[in-house]
């Protein structure tokens, strides 16, 4: 594995502490900034829908720019959108450098899942995805506790600040170990990367991606008030939990992202199914706080050791565009942290309590099932066809040829 990817994970990491961890923060940023918590809590939904809309569209904006310069500037605006909040006087402008914080990280996500695919060979793109998946699932384990333990000790806003540090290592190393990377010959056009959406194979992976992500966060997003009120357990050990949450991902992102190559839907089918398992055992056990732990740790094996082969997935269905299937992949992925946290709040609104957000989880991966299902079996009486080869800095002339007969193949 190039050591250009683990540069991309480090840079995740500071992508996904950022995310994550006003979830540890909003009563002191509430505090300051003389506003409810609710309305302190719309800085971490601006976050996600900034995610998906801005997903997409950077990966337009950035289609024909060299990668590597993209990455460059995408890094640097986000750690300038943490400078700005850790600065911020007032809660519209912490608002604000949210949302441009939000727009660079999902661009990034989009050129960086791009360029670590271009980076390795088609067996190894779900491992390459494990890589920066596993930036994600650290950043659960370390960097959000460490920002609520920061935030507590010294300020919320110096959570901001390390995650600005954090930004300009990672820039540093995109810099320094991030390879230039070729244009191709022609360059991309638009319209050829939008005919991706004409294939019901990739809107099936995007509803799953979706459905699976979703299930699980609405359980996730509602994880802190199940367990003190349901499995009785004192507030100070919901962090642990949660950070045991992290550990399971970290794990099951670096199992999944090793199988996932030789076994991808093997991998989607028992991963979901075992999401929908925990998240249905956490609804019949959740008085029990030893059951309610440990579950928490599965889940986030089952959930993260299904990412690396979603992701993996949607780039063998559309890798005629690359780009834009980083983007779709991000899109999915963050339409499901939106929308599962939102249907959990629905059916504790609706009086059902707080264990009934993993019984509407359990719908939403239960539905996932299904969807894979279909899909591997319109996979096994369609191929997919041949896809463009994105030229790496090491490809030869030979392969770059190559490149040039498939893209034509593509065309007619």
């Amino acid at each position: 594995m190039p050591v250009a990817v683990y540069i991309l994970g480090l840079s995740v990491f500071a992508l996904g502490t950022s995310e994550f961890m006003l979830s540890g923060l909003l009563p002191p940023i509430a505090e300051d900034m003389g506003v409810t918590i609710p309305q302190a809590g719309l800085l971490i939904s601006a976050f996600a829908i900034g995610m998906v809309v801005g997903a997409p569209l950077l990966a337009v904006a950035t289609l024909r720019l060299p990668r590597r310069t993209t990455l460059i500037a995408l890094i640097s605006v986000f750690g300038l959108g943490q400078v700005a909040g850790a600065l911020a006087p007032s809660y519209e402008l912490l608002f604000a450098s949210r949302v441009v914080s939000a727009l660079a990280c999902a661009g990034f996500w989009a050129v960086g899942a791009a360029v670590a695919i271009a980076m390795v060979e088609r067996d190894q793109r779900a491992r390459a995805m494990s890589v920066m998946i596993g930036g994600l699932s650290v950043a659960n384990v370390l960097g959000v506790p460490a920002g609520a333990f920061l935030g507590e000790q010294f300020g919320w806003r110096s959570a901001f600040w390390s995650v600005g540090v954090a930004s300009a290592i990672a820039l540093a190393g995109i810099l320094t170990l991030i390879p230039k990377m070729p244009l191709p010959a022609e360059k991309p056009r638009l319209g050829r990367e939008l005919r991706i959406y004409r294939d019901r194979q990739v809107w099936l992976s995007i509803a799953v991606t979706a459905l699976a992500a979703g299930g699980v966060f609405c359980a996730f997003s509602y994880l802190s008030p199940l367990l003190t009120d349901v499995a009785g357990l004192d507030s100070k050990w919901v962090p642990w939990v949660l950070g045991l949450f992290g550990a399971g991902a970290l794990i099951g992102t670096t199992v999944g992202g090793r199988i996932a190559d030789a076994h991808l839907f093997g991998v989607m089918l028992w991963g979901i199914t075992a999401s929908t398992v925990f998240l249905a055992a956490l609804t019949v056990l959740a008085s029990s706080a030893a059951a309610a732990i440990a579950l928490s740790f599965l889940l986030g094996f089952s959930a993260f050791f299904t990412a690396p082969a979603l992701n993996a997935r949607l780039f063998n269905v559309a890798g005629a565009a690359p780009t834009l299937a980083g983007a779709t992949a991000t899109a999915a992925f963050n339409l499901g942290n939106t929308g599962g946290p939102w249907l959990g709040g629905t059916v504790i609104d609706a009086g059902f309590g707080f264990a009934s957000p993993a019984w509407a989880g359990a719908a939403m991966t239960l539905t996932a099932i299904a969807l894979t299902v279909l899909a591997l079996r319109l996979d096994r009486r369609t191929p997919p066809a041949t896809t463009r080869v994105i030229a790496s800095s090491a490809d030869t002339p030979r392969a770059a040829a190559a490149a040039e007969e498939e893209e034509e193949a593509v065309s007619r």
